[in-house]
């Protein structure tokens, strides 16, 4: 078995064993890039110089004796609206084509401190607007699983390189749904977390009150290990909460009997593909074989989630996207006439389709006359919401649904149906619309396709999550995850 196909875990055990070395992980990871990249278009920016300069400083520490944490020598994806200081980010826009940030981000920091390898940056729908990275200025990505599919978005790039071992573990971002879903659709594993659990400073903003950053990987114990080096309070994002976090990978317990699980009506019903349902059912039904408690419930609010998502992300997107006119950095027009005519030529062609449609559609729900009628009746039913979810809880300690209604659908398909397009994020905007925390693991294959399975925490409840999902592996006999062979 090549290093690659490795999991974290047991490739930390073998650079501690010296069983072989940081460069040699890098090295069988990047061949892996050259050997399938071209059909998979996982990254829009490779850093091989980077990961193996990165690389190099582990094997020196190892060399010396020096103890080192679960992370370090581990190749590494991020998604490319994080900002790598020196190295571009782009956001998948022709808008940032040329940005290098001066500095990076927190996760990126954190995970530099924990010797992580940074293989590149990770292709994504344009400032993380779609649903499967079909929006890209700069390349579509293919479902290393079927090559003719979409691998979900709007992390479509770090779920594909996870799953075709082009990375180890990567990074994403989630607003309603862009790490869930390429995780369910790419068969690997994925979090978003509790909202203000992992700081966004030096995350750029589409939706400031959705948007978290967090882990993909093909293990519980990898995706756990990684939140456990992101999360955290930090001093440049004030929204980040000021905890004590455990050692998540550390306290993982695979034992479920008595765990509440709740099972939502409204997650089940039309729109769901039957094969879809028919796995996540009988998934649960082997949580249940071991121990955990099935019960149902209602969350009518998940009727109107959609469209208070697509207002509330509109909105916030029209004001966090004001800051893209060409004066100051990335793209600006070549012809204008005059300051106005730069902005409006710039932004015209700076931004694709996608983005212009929803800084419309923000802009319009925050004008003079409609703010009452449209944004604040769905800050109003965010509220109504999280409170439904909190009422749920008393009677469950987790809820279940499918991750995504359908598997992963044909390149090209849906985008001429924004409509279409959008309901691909039905199964998840709730979270991200309550803040609370869900993670997506692998639980069958329809029509040879992935399917994942949504479980759905309290505020700071992924130590459940990963629990749940831990013994869910267990059950599946300790692996969900496959690495396709890219026929």
């Amino acid at each position: 078995m090549s290093l690659y196909q490795l999991t974290a875990k047991e490739l930390h055990r073998k650079l501690c064993n010296k069983e072989c070395s940081a460069r040699e992980v890098t090295e069988s990871v990047l061949g892996r890039i050259d050997a399938c990249e071209e059909r998979v278009g996982a990254y829009v920016t490779l850093d091989r110089e980077g990961a193996l300069a990165a690389a190099g400083e582990v094997d020196k520490k190892i060399a010396a004796g020096e103890a080192i944490g679960p992370l370090a020598g581990i190749p590494v994806a991020v998604k490319d609206n994080i900002c790598t200081k020196d190295v571009l980010t782009t956001c998948s826009s022709r808008m940032l084509y040329n940005f290098r940030p001066p500095y990076d981000a927190t996760v990126v920091e954190r995970l530099r401190s924990a010797g992580y390898v940074m293989t590149g940056k990770a292709n994504m729908d344009e400032f993380a607007m779609g649903s499967s990275t079909e929006t890209s200025y700069f390349k579509k990505t293919a479902n290393p699983h079927d090559l003719a599919r979409v691998p979900g978005g709007s992390s479509g790039g770090s779920a594909a390189a996870v799953a075709a071992g082009e990375a180890v573990l990567s990074l994403g971002s989630d607003t309603g749904g862009s790490i869930r879903q390429p995780a369910s659709l790419c068969g690997v594993i994925g979090l978003k977390p509790t909202y203000g659990s992992v700081s966004r400073y030096g995350l750029v903003a589409f939706a400031s009150s959705l948007d978290q950053i967090g882990p993909f990987g093909r293990c519980v114990e990898d995706v756990a290990a990684l939140y456990g080096v992101i999360c955290g309070k930090d001093p440049m994002d004030a929204t980040t909460a000021r905890r004590d976090y455990p050692d998540f990978a550390a306290a993982l317990k695979g034992d479920v009997k008595g765990l509440r699980i709740g099972i939502p009506k409204e997650y089940f019903g039309p729109g769901v593909d039957p094969e879809v349902k028919e796995l996540v059912y009988a998934a649960l039904k082997e949580l249940e074989s071991a121990g955990a408690v099935l019960r149902e419930l209602s969350l009518p609010g998940t009727d109107h989630a959609l469209s208070a998502y697509y207002i509330i992300s509109s909105a916030e997107a029209s004001s966090n996207l004001a800051r893209f006119d060409g004066v100051k950095y990335g793209f600006r027009a070549e012809e204008y006439d005059g300051l106005t005519d730069m902005y409006e030529k710039t932004r015209s062609q700076g931004f694709g389709d996608e983005v212009q449609r929803r800084i419309m559609l923000g802009t319009f729900v925050l004008s003079s006359g409609y703010y009452d009628a449209y944004y604040n009746k769905a800050k109003l039913f965010q509220k109504a919401l999280r409170a439904e979810f909190a009422d749920a809880f008393q009677d469950c300690d987790l809820i279940a649904t499918p991750t995504s209604p359908t598997v992963a659908f044909r390149l090209g398909e849906n985008t001429g149906d924004p409509l279409k397009m959008y309901a691909a994020d039905i199964c998840t905007v709730t979270v991200n619309i309550a803040g609370l925390p869900g993670l997506s693991v692998p639980c069958g294959l329809s029509q040879g396709l992935p399917v994942g399975m949504q479980l759905i925490g309290p505020r700071f409840s992924e130590q459940r999550l990963f629990d749940a999902a831990y013994g869910f592996q267990t059950i599946r006999g300790g692996s969900l995850c496959g690495i396709p062979a890219l026929a």
